[in-house]
Formats: C-alpha cells, structure tokens, sequence
C-alpha cells in the first residue's frame, strides 16, 4: 500500500466517531470474524496510535511486514462497508443507489417484473430528490430488462421508456454544461479574484456568454437551475456586479424555500447560497440586513434538517466565522477580537485537513484587517506574513498583492519603518510581476516610498494630497476593488483627523444607519 493509502487509512480512523468505532465493532462482529483476526487487531491498535508509527504497529499486531499492506487494504474497504451501513449515512441518494443494486439483483436472477417493480419505484423516487443522473442509469437498465422480457404490463412501454430517457438526456446535458461553466467561473476566481481591467471584464463575460447553454427556464428543473445561479454568481463576483450577486443568491436560496424537502439531500449548497447572499449584502454594506441573515444563519445550522456530520461542521465554521469578521468590519468593531480570533485558530487546526489553504489565507487576511483596524499592527504584520511567506499559495493573487500593501502601512503604522524601502521595492517587483499594479496601488508605493523624505510638519498635507487622490478611484469600476480589502480612505482620515481608524468607519456606518 502506497503512502497515500496509509495515511488515507489513519485519518479515516481518526475520523471515525465513538459511535462509528461501536458499530464498526458490531459490525465485524456479525461478519463472524475471529476476535484475533488481523485486520481487527490492526484497527484497535491504530485507534489508539496519535501518529501513525510502523515499528509500533508490526510489534502490537504480529503482522508480518509483507502482509501490512494487504491488511491495510482489507481494513480500509470493511471500514467503509461498515460506515454506509450506519444509519447517520444513509441519505436519500445512498439508499436509492442501495435499491438499484438490489434491483440489478433480482435481475441477474432473472426475476425481471420484481426487478422493474423496484426500479419503476426508486426512479420516482430519484425524481423526486433532484437525483436525475441516478434516474438515468434506472432508465437504462429498465431498458435492458425490457429488451429481453417483454412485460406488456403497460401500453407503449418502449415509447414511454424512450421518452423519458431523451428527456433526462437532455437536461443532465444542461447541468453538465452549467457545473463546468459555474466550475470554472470558481476557479478562474480563485486564480485572480475580482476582474482587474476592462479587457479582463470582457474577456470572462464572454467567455460566459459562449459557454452557457441554451435552455428554456419553464423546462429546467431544480438541479439545472442551482447550477445556472451559481454560474450567474461567480460572473457576477468576478466583474463586481454585487447587486447581481445579491439578486442571484436570494434566487438560489429561494430554490431551496421553495422545496424544503431537498434542503437535507443539498445541505452543503443550501449553506452555501446562504453564505453567499451575506458576501453579496457585506460588499453592498447593507448592515441590518446582513446582521439580520447572519442570525438566520446559525438557526438553520441548529436545525435539524441540516445533517450534523463532519464536512457541515467545517463549512459551519467557515461560513459564521468568516461573516463574523465581515459584521466586525461593517460596524467598525474591531477592538477586543482577541477571542474570536482565538476562537477561528482552534477551529482552523480543527478542521485543517477539511479546509483548504486559500480559505485559510482569507481568514488571515481579515484577522489582520482586524488587527490593523484596531491599532495592533505587530499582530497585523503576523497574520500577514503567514500569506507573505506561504510560497505554496497559487489561489487569489490579488489576496497576495493586497496582504503586501497592507504590510506595508502596517510597518509604517507600528514605526518598523527603517527598512520600509526595501521592503516597498519587493512590494513594487511583486505587483509588476503579477501584472496587478493599478492607480490605487501605485499612489500607495509612491506615499510610502517618499515617505523618509517628508518632515513632521508636512506629514498631514501629504496623507491629504493622498486622500484627494484616491477618492478619484472609490466608484472606478476595476480601481475601487482596492478598497474591497482595505479600507484605505478611512484610514487616511483617521491620519488627517488625528482620530482611530476604527472611530471614523463607526461613524460612517452610524451616517448609513440614519
């Protein structure tokens, strides 16, 4: 067994809950196998192992080093056997698949009508529940049967089979064209962020256009439709159309309130409409109501029809804590966050192996924003050389050219400004070599650079002279993405008036409450 599998064996273990481990236990029991069997033995030792350790391994369990490997193997397969039969697994799609199975049983026995009994029962059932490439394949061996048992139990059976298959064809096609669409829409996104340029706008709207399919929405079903709404969603992201992205999340989320029955069987996209309907209402700055979303948030992750197993609590956390950070910025609360911020470090190492690296950087990035808001620019620089150093980290350039600006200020801010020329010429190399130095960036290097020549008295003339400036670019369709991640005019105005930044954006949002 490869390195791989062994470490794909060890965190399945890990994984497993007391309750999993019991009914592994009850399970292996039925199975009839001996108290002393290998692959048992194998199990009990690694259940209790921290990290995984070989020499511990081969001296507790006497298996031999040649025969691990298949043993490992052995132990993976029964593992998993014994997890979808515990009923905490058994969702609606498990169990139809369970049926299918059973039906494609009874056929290979030649039990034909038994056989299309179940699967004329479980394909309504597949329909139901959105399950549509599952229906498919139970259209598809209806047909097999049909083709050598002739039934004749309903009239123009093979049209009526045909029918049906040429219109499922049709729509898994749709979907299939719509998930690789909003899929790459996602990854584009995750590879550069927000749209920098016109030229960069045009070219994803068309390649948005020339890659949505034709379809008519009164024909398209539940499935094909979330995924025309998450593509609409990442286009929209990307070309800073929030208003879009508003409209198109609350038409995501509207699926779901519409057929609440799927919510259990798509938890993970009924979160995660949910989520992005709060990204679109934080970039909108529409405060009561995001508050408002948030609160309905963490009721829904209380109810019961959202599943409580591993991958929701990840995305959990992810989701409330990420907007916990994004209410702290739109109130301008960001003093006493050494809590929460406490509180996202226990759960990151948590959760680690769920969580990928790019959302990882997010919330550093904001828990430097949350840092530098409240005046603590040491603990800034902190968090921000986490992404700085994190040479593995191939997602959201703009993350990573933004993370360099802020450090920037942030050095300045706290006085560690006797090598802020070096590090503005690597700021400025990186920006060029990234293709992502904009007005708002430039302005910025050129301030910090000139910065050493400027004497006190003229200090505040200069972070004037800066303010005029950029307030040029707040409401520019691609320069105003800069202020999607710092708040730099607030900043500025904090410097002018002699006043904490986090007071000044309290006061504006106290300005957009009235």
């Amino acid at each position: 067994m490869t390195n791989d599998l062994t470490d794909n064996l060890f965190s399945l273990i890990k994984s497993l809950s007391p309750s999993e481990k019991r009914q592994f236990s009850l399970y292996v029991g039925r199975i009839g196998v001996n108290t002393d069997s290998k692959f048992l033995n194998l199990f009990k030792v690694m259940t209790k192992l921290k990290k995984y350790n070989e020499k511990e391994i081969l001296l507790k369990t006497k298996i031999s080093k040649q025969q691990l490997s298949n043993v490992k193997a052995h132990l993976y397969k029964q593992i998993l056997i014994s997890l979808r039969l515990n009923p905490a697994h058994q969702s609606i799609p498990v169990q139809i698949r369970e049926q299918f199975d059973f039906a494609y049983i009874l056929y290979r026995k030649g039990l034909y009508k038994q056989s299309l009994k179940l699967l004329d029962k479980i394909k309504t059932q597949a329909l139901e529940y959105e399950e549509k490439n599952l229906a498919y394949e139970i259209l598809e061996l209806e047909k097999i049967i049909e083709s050598q048992y002739i039934t004749r139990s309903i009239e123009n059976r093979a049209e009526s089979l045909i029918q049906q298959t040429e219109s499922l064809s049709e729509l898994n096609l749709i979907s299939s064209k719509l998930s690789n669409l909003s899929l790459q829409l996602y990854a584009i996104f995750l590879k550069m962020g927000y749209a920098r340029t016109q030229e960069e706008a045009d070219s994803i709207r068309n390649y948005f256009y020339q890659n949505l399919p034709e379809y008519k929405i009164k024909n398209i079903g539940f499935r094909e439709k979330l995924w025309l709404y998450k593509a609409h969603l990442w286009f929209s992201f990307i070309t800073q159309d929030f208003l879009a992205c508003y409209r198109y999340s609350m038409k995501w989320i509207d699926l779901f309130n519409d057929q609440k029955h799927l919510v259990p069987i798509h938890p993970v996209s009924y979160l995660k409409g949910n989520h992005y309907l709060l990204e679109s209402l934080f970039y909108l700055n529409h405060n009561n109501l995001f508050e408002k979303t948030l609160k309905n948030l963490e009721g829904m992750l209380k109810d019961a029809k959202i599943p409580d197993d591993d991958n929701i609590k990840a995305l959990a956390f992810l989701y409330l804590y990420s907007n916990k950070l994004n209410l702290r910025f739109m109130k301008g609360a960001f003093a006493n966050g050494d809590k929460l911020v406490e509180k996202i470090q226990k759960r990151i190492k948590k959760y680690r192996d769920r969580i990928d690296e790019h959302h990882i950087m997010v919330f550093y990035y904001k828990i430097a924003c949350l840092y530098f808001g409240d005046g603590d620019n040491k603990k800034c620089i902190e968090f921000l050389n986490k992404i700085i150093n994190n040479k593995s980290l191939e997602m959201r350039e703009d993350l990573m050219c933004f993370a360099r600006i802020l450090s920037l200020v942030a050095h300045y801010e706290a006085g560690l400004d006797y090598h802020l020329d070096r590090l503005v010429k690597s700021t400025y190399k990186f920006l060029i070599k990234m293709n992502d130095l904009h007005e708002v960036q430039k302005q910025m290097i050129i301030f910090l650079r000139n910065l050493p020549e400027i004497s006190p008295l003229e200090i505040k003339d200069e972070f004037r002279k800066l303010h005029a400036k950029l307030k040029e670019y707040e409401n520019h369709p691609y320069e105003r993405r800069a202020f999607l991640y710092l708040d730099i005019i607030s900043w500025l105005e904090s410097k002018i008036q002699n006043r904490p930044v986090a007071d000044v954006i309290a006061e504006k949002v106290a300005l957009v409450g009235r």
